[in-house]
């Protein structure tokens, strides 16, 4: 009886494939580990600016009332509502302006908040990056948190 073995032009095409698909694979793992930096401001990464947001807001009878106090402009606001057991974050839409709130800034528009009891008001920054214009969520603990009695 014969024994056969693999020809080694093919082991090697073989050996050549498996190191190109796992280079592949660890280069997409890379790739996904580094996250492409948005900044604001001349340069300043948009999670040091975060820091720098102000705004007040309250909720009162039915109305949502947020105020930018601060010197950076606020793209979009999310609201974090927390009720009994569960969480819901969605974006605040209504009539907030198209262009953010910029420095000195009010909006003011009717919320239901029914069943929550508190809301978490989140900002959210535009800023640059290599493709454009990109938002930026900042951290929950840079946001506003209000109690709803």
């Amino acid at each position: 009886m014969k024994k056969r073995g693999v020809s080694p032009v093919i082991a090697t095409v073989l050996l050549v494939a498996m190191i190109v698909v796992v280079g592949l694979i660890i280069f997409l793992w890379f790739r996904g580990m580094t996250e492409e930096a948005i900044t604001k401001f001349e340069g300043t990464n948009v999670k040091l600016v975060c820091e720098d947001v102000q705004f007040d807001a309250e909720y009162v009878s039915g109305t949502l009332n947020i105020i930018n106090t601060g010197n950076v402009p606020i793209f979009k606001m999310q609201i974090k509502i927390l009720s009994e057991g569960s969480h819901e974050t969605i974006e605040l839409a209504g009539n907030w302006p198209s262009l953010g709130l910029n420095q000195g800034g009010t909006f003011s528009d009717s919320f239901d908040a029914s069943g929550a009891e508190t809301l978490i008001i989140i900002p959210v920054l535009m800023g640059e990056s290599k493709k454009g214009e990109k938002s930026f969520v900042c951290d929950e603990r840079f946001g506003h948190e209000i109690s709803i009695e």
